[in-house]
This record gives C-alpha cells, sequence and structure tokens, in this order.
C-alpha cells in the first residue's frame, strides 16, 4: 500500500496576478514617456500606483489565513480588505488630484484602467492546485 497523504491546498498565487499588473504599468511608463516624455511617464505612474497600492494592501489584508478552522475569520478579512481598497483607491484619487495632478490626465487614466484591466486575466493568473 502506497503512502497516503492529504493533498495540500496551496495558498492563491496572487504573486502571479500583482507582476502582470507591474508590468503593465511599467509598460505604459514606457509608451507614454516615449510618446510625450518624462511628464506622460509621471502621469503613467501615477495612475498605476493608484491602482498597485490598494492591489497590494487587499492581497496582504485577505490572504493571511488559510485553513477551513477560519473561515468565519476569511470572509470577515475580505470584506474589510475590499473596504479598505475601495478607501484607499479613492484617498489616492483625492490626494493625487488635489497635491500633484498628473500633467496628462489620459495617461494617468490610461494606466489606471490598463492595470485594472489586469483582473479580467485572473482566472488565467491565479490559480488552485493542489500537490499529489
Amino acid at each position: 500500500m502506497a503512502n497516503q497523504q492529504p493533498a495540500a491546498i496551496r495558498r492563491p498565487i496572487v504573486v502571479r496576478l500583482l507582476a502582470v499588473q507591474i508590468a503593465v504599468v511599467v509598460l505604459m511608463i514606457g509608451v507614454s514617456g516615449w510618446t510625450h516624455g518624462a511628464s506622460g511617464a509621471l502621469s503613467s505612474l501615477k495612475g498605476g500606483l493608484v491602482c498597485l497600492l490598494p492591489g497590494f494592501y487587499f492581497a496582504w489584508r485577505a490572504f493571511r489565513l488559510q485553513g477551513a478552522r477560519h473561515a468565519r475569520q476569511i470572509m470577515t478579512n475580505f470584506y474589510r480588505a475590499e473596504a479598505g481598497k475601495f478607501g484607499l483607491t479613492v484617498a489616492l484619487f483625492i490626494l493625487i488630484f488635489a497635491a500633484v495632478p498628473p500633467s496628462n490626465p489620459a495617461y494617468f487614466f490610461c494606466a489606471y484602467v490598463a492595470a485594472l484591466g489586469v483582473h479580467w486575466l485572473s482566472p488565467l493568473l491565479v490559480k488552485r492546485t493542489t500537490s499529489p
């Protein structure tokens, strides 16, 4: 009889999603810098950060626990993480437009939407796998 061990479920690999978002923002910074100079690149950087920072917060807050015995706390963490992500996004938009407005709002919003659009790829990027 072979040594049977229960399958271990690994945590969701959200690092892939965040890495692709970073790559998209870097690509947007490069394109806007090439077409509109340093001011365009800075505007894209600001837009990318408004999307990335709340995403990092959500990943940190939501995926701290795992296991069936923590199910209630995991759900609470997801709700709190989503509320915090929303609040942080609003605060960053206010901060950017009040303190350091982007010189090119088109690049700002393009970088934000491009990074946000990576979430459409999340079923492909974040997979739950079981190890044998």
